[in-house]
C-alpha cells in the first residue's frame, strides 16, 4: 500500500485524471548540448526525476525548465529543439541568454541566496542587476506556463531560483494548485533580515498553497520569518491570509533506497570492488563525496585528517581519505580559491606523512559515475559527512543504504538536513577540528556489533522514508491542502446565491442587518481612531436605515461615544462594547448590568505588559479594556500577548472576566456581554422576514450561532466559522451592501 493509500489521498489524485503534474524547476532532468552542427539530449539520473518517478505513474507529467543551453546557441533550430523535448521527454525549455544565466542564476542564486541561506552573509552579494535579472528569469517562468496550465493541474515548483514564482503564476491563475519545496536550508530570521529584498521572496513563496522544507527548523524559521516580516500569524503550520490560507510543512527528502541497497549485487559495480579493493588492499578507507562548494566544509575536513594523523601514528600505512570533489562552479572567484586551498592541504597531508607506497589522501577532483559510486560506498569503512551547512545531504543516506552488510560507520555534520534522521551516527560540529578527529578515531575503532547496531537502525529508517514517500507525501499534503482551501472558498457566496441574498431581502419584510464595525465595513488600522468612516459608507449606512421596514444595527466592541460620534446621523442602531449598552431611536440604554470595579486592578497588569511590550497601548472603554499589539514587533508581540492572556486568566479566575484574544488585541471584559445576548434583543422583538449579520472575529461568532433559521450571515476572511457565507474583506460587503441599497431604491420608488 503506498503513502496517498495510508492517507486516504489517493482518490484525491485518481480525482483529477484530466490533470497533470506540471514540474518547474531551474534545469530540466535533460540536458540539450550542441556538439558541432548537432544536438545532443543527455537525462541526469536521480535527483528529482527519481523522487517524483511514482508520481509519474500516477499522474501525466510535464517538466518546465532551462535546457542547459544558451538561447542564442539554439538559434534557428530552438522549434525542432523544443518538439524533441515534449514529444520525447515531458520537457518545456525556457529559454535564458548568457546574460541571464550570468545574472539570474550564477548572479542572484547563487552570489545573494546561496551563501546567505548557508550562513555565509560575507560572501553574499546585493546587486541590483542580480535582483532584476532574479525578476524578469522568474517571470519569463511565469509566462512560459500561464500558456500551458490547465485549470486542475497541480504545479510544482522547486528551489531556490524560482521564489517569486508561486506568486506570479498565483497573479495570472488566482485558482492554480501550487506547491514549493526549498531544497536548501532555510535561514533563521536574523540571517534572512539581511536580504534587501527579503519581502519579496516571502510574498513570492506565500503565493503557494504549501510551502515544503527538509526540516522541522526550516519550516520554523519560515513561519518566523513570515511574522515578524510580514505579520502574518500561523497556527498548526497554517499561515492564514486575508483571502486565503498557506500551508508549510516538512518533507525530509529520501532516495531510492533500493536502488542502492542492491547496487552491489551488479556485474559491474562488483568489478569495480574488485577493481578498487586491489589498489587498497590491506588499507582502512574513509570517504568523503562533494561538490567543490564553500558550504562542504572540506578544508576543516583535511585539517581533522592531518589532526588526527599527527595523533595516531599506528593508523599510518593503514588507512586512506579518498575524497571525491566534483567541479563546481569554477568561474566564480570564491570556488577558485577554494580549489587552491584544497590542492594546498591535500598537497601538504600527503607530504607531511606519505611516502612512496602511500598517499593518506586520494584526491579526484571529478564527477564518479553510479558504478563506481555504489562500489565505492561498499568498500568504505567510514563515511565522512562534514558540510558547514547542508539543506539535506543525501550522500549520508547512500552509504547507509549501501552498507547491506553493516559493515561501516558514519560520521556526520550535526550542520546537516539529514542529521534529524540519521541520529545513530557520529555527530560532529564541523567547525570543531578536534572533535572531527577524534570522531575519526572512533569511528575507525568501533566494534563491529555496535557498528551492526547503529547502521541497521539508521537503513530502517532510510528505507522507509525513500524517495518516493516523499514525492507522495508533497503531492498528496498539497491536494489536501488545496481541496481544504477549495471548501473554505465554497462559502463565498456565487452570483447565483448573491442573487437568491437579494430576492430575499426584495421580498421579505421587515429586514434586520447586523453589522460588526472593525475589519467588517473598514479594514484594521496601526491607531483605532485612524478607522474613520468615510463619507461613502455613511451615506450608504443612511440610505439603508431610511428604507421602510428596515433596521440596520452596528454592534461593535467600539464605545458609545465613538459610535455616536460616527453614526449619530446616520439612522442607524448602535450597540457598544460588544453588547453592553444600545442606542435605539436617539436613546442609550444598558442591556447588562456589569461591575466594573476590576478595571483598575486590571489595568495595572495591562500598564505593566505596555512597559514590556514597545508599541502596545491601552484603550479604556466604559465597559471593557482593550491591549493593543497592533504596532509591536510582530513576534514579540504575539508572545507577549499569549502571556498577558494566560496572566489574565490565573488573575481573574475568580472573577466575572473574560480576556479574549482578537485581532492583534486581548479584550477584557464581562463574561456576560457578548454580541450574541445583545443581539436577541432586536431579533426576539418581532418576527423579521429578512436578517442579515457580517462580522469578522471571534465575538460575531456568537452572534451567528445565536441567529434564527433562515437568516444570512457572512464571516470576513477564510476562517472556519459557524457563519453561512466567507467573504474575503470589507470592501466585499460593502459591495454587497451596495448592491442591496440598490434594490433598497428599486423597491422604494416600484
Amino acid at each position: 500500500m503506498g503513502i496517498l493509500e495510508k492517507l486516504g489521498l489517493a482518490g484525491l489524485v485518481e480525482t483529477q485524471t484530466a490533470s497533470r503534474l506540471i514540474i518547474v524547476s531551474n534545469r530540466l532532468p535533460v540536458t540539450v548540448e550542441k556538439k558541432g552542427p548537432r544536438f545532443s539530449y543527455l537525462e541526469s539520473a536521480g535527483g528529482l526525476a527519481t523522487g517524483l518517478e511514482p508520481i509519474h505513474k500516477k499522474m501525466s507529467s510535464l517538466w518546465v525548465g532551462w535546457p542547459g543551453l544558451a538561447e542564442d546557441k539554439a538559434r534557428e533550430d530552438k522549434e525542432k529543439i523544443e518538439q524533441r523535448l515534449q514529444e520525447e521527454y515531458s520537457s518545456i525549455p525556457i529559454w535564458l541568454s548568457d546574460l541571464d544565466i550570468e545574472d539570474y542564476y550564477h548572479g542572484f542564486s547563487n552570489k545573494t541566496i546561496w551563501p546567505l541561506f548557508h550562513y555565509f552573509p560575507t560572501l553574499a552579494l546585493y546587486d541590483k542587476t542580480y535582483w532584476s535579472a532574479y525578476q524578469q528569469v522568474n517571470r519569463k517562468f511565469a509566462q512560459a506556463i500561464a500558456k500551458i496550465a490547465k485549470p486542475n493541474d497541480i504545479i510544482w515548483i522547486h528551489d531556490y531560483h524560482l521564489c517569486l514564482l508561486p506568486a506570479m503564476i498565483r497573479e495570472a491563475t488566482p485558482e492554480a494548485s501550487i506547491g514549493f519545496f526549498l531544497h536548501i536550508p532555510f535561514p533563521e530570521f536574523e540571517m534572512f533580515r539581511l536580504l534587501p529584498w527579503r519581502k519579496e521572496i516571502l510574498n513570492g513563496l506565500l503565493g503557494s498553497n504549501l510551502v515544503g522544507f527538509h526540516t522541522y527548523e526550516y519550516t520554523m524559521y519560515f513561519l518566523r520569518s513570515v511574522h515578524r516580516l510580514l505579520g502574518h500569524e500561523s497556527e498548526m503550520f497554517q499561515i492564514n491570509l486575508p483571502t486565503r490560507c498557506v500551508r508549510a510543512d516538512t518533507f525530509p527528502i529520501g532516495i531510492d533506497f533500493q536502488k542502492y541497497s542492491k547496487a552491489a549485487e551488479l556485474p559491474e559495480v562488483k568489478s569495480e570492488i574488485e577493481s578498487f579493493r586491489q589498489g587498497l588492499e590491506g588499507m582502512k578507507v574513509v570517504l568523503s563525496v562533494d561538490r567543490l562548494d564553500y558550504t562542504k566544509g572540506i578544508p576543516q575536513r583535511l585539517k581533522a585528517i592531518e589532526l588526527f594523523l599527527d595523533r595516531n601514528p599506528q593508523w599510518h600505512e593503514k588507512v586512506v581519505n579518498i575524497i571525491i570533489a566534483a567541479p563546481s562552479r569554477d568561474k566564480v572567484k570564491q570556488y577558485r580559491r577554494l580549489k587552491k586551498e584544497v590542492d594546498e592541504l591535500v598537497g601538504r597531508i600527503n607530504g607531511r606523512f606519505g611516502n612512496i607506497g602511500w598517499s593518506p589522501v586520494q584526491y579526484l577532483y571529478r564527477t564518479f559515475p553510479f558504478c563506481g559510486m555504489s562500489a565505492l560506498y561498499a568498500l568504505a569503512d567510514v563515511a565522512l559527512v562534514t558540510p558547514l551547512r547542508d539543506g539535506m545531504n543525501l550522500v549520508a543516506k547512500e552509504y547507509v543504504a549501501a552498507k547491506n552488510d553493516l559493515d561501516g560507520v558514519l560520521v556526520l555534520s550535526e550542520m546537516t538536513g539529514a542529521s534529524g534522521e540519521l541520529g545513530e551516527a557520529v555527530m560532529i560540529n564541523p567547525n570543531d577540528i578536534d572533535q572531527m578527529a577524534t570522531a575519526i578515531a572512533k569511528a575507525l575503532e568501533m566494534p563491529g556489533d555496535e557498528k551492526a547496531f547503529r547502521m541497521e537502525a539508521m537503513r530502517r529508517r532510510v528505507g522507509r522514508h525513500d524517495s518516493a514517500r516523499w514525492g507522495e507525501e508533497f503531492i498528496g499534503k498539497l491536494i489536501s491542502t488545496r481541496n481544504n482551501q477549495l471548501m473554505k472558498s465554497a462559502k463565498i457566496p456565487n452570483s447565483s446565491e448573491r442573487a437568491m441574498i437579494l430576492e430575499s431581502f426584495k421580498s421579505n419584510s421587515p429586514r434586520l442587518i447586523l453589522l460588526d464595525y472593525d475589519g467588517t465595513l473598514v479594514r484594521f488600522h496601526k491607531t483605532p481612531s485612524d478607522a474613520r468612516p468615510s463619507a461613502e459608507l455613511t451615506n450608504l449606512l443612511a440610505s439603508l436605515a431610511a428604507m421602510s421596514n428596515t433596521k440596520v444595527v452596528i454592534i461593535s466592541g467600539r464605545n458609545g461615544p465613538t459610535l455616536d460620534e460616527w453614526f449619530s446621523d446616520t439612522g442607524v442602531d448602535l450597540i457598544c462594547e460588544h453588547g453592553v449598552a444600545m442606542k435605539e431611536e436617539e436613546e442609550w440604554k444598558i442591556l447588562e448590568k456589569v461591575d466594573d470595579s476590576w478595571k483598575g486592578d486590571v489595568r495595572q497588569v495591562l500598564d505593566l505588559f505596555c512597559d514590556r511590550t514597545p508599541g502596545a497601548f491601552v484603550e479604556e472603554k466604559e465597559h471593557s479594556l482593550v491591549w493593543h499589539y497592533r504596532n509591536a514587533h510582530p513576534e514579540f508581540g504575539a508572545a507577549r500577548a499569549n502571556e498577558l492572556r494566560d496572566t489574565l486568566k490565573s488573575l481573574t479566575s475568580n472573577l466575572d472576566l473574560q480576556a479574549q484574544k482578537g485581532h492583534k488585541v486581548i479584550d477584557v471584559r464581562n463574561s456576560s456581554v457578548n454580541k450574541g445576548r445583545a443581539m436577541k434583543n432586536f431579533t426576539s422583538e418581532r418576527n423579521w422576514g429578512f436578517i442579515m449579520a457580517a462580522g469578522d472575529d471571534w465575538t460575531d461568532e456568537d452572534m451567528f450561532k445565536s441567529l434564527p433559521d433562515g437568516a444570512f450571515s457572512f464571516k470576513v476572511g477564510l476562517a472556519s466559522t459557524a457563519a453561512m457565507f466567507n467573504l474575503e474583506n470589507p470592501d466585499d460587503v460593502v459591495s454587497l451592501l451596495k448592491e442591496i441599497a440598490t434594490l433598497a431604491e428599486e423597491i422604494e420608488t416600484a
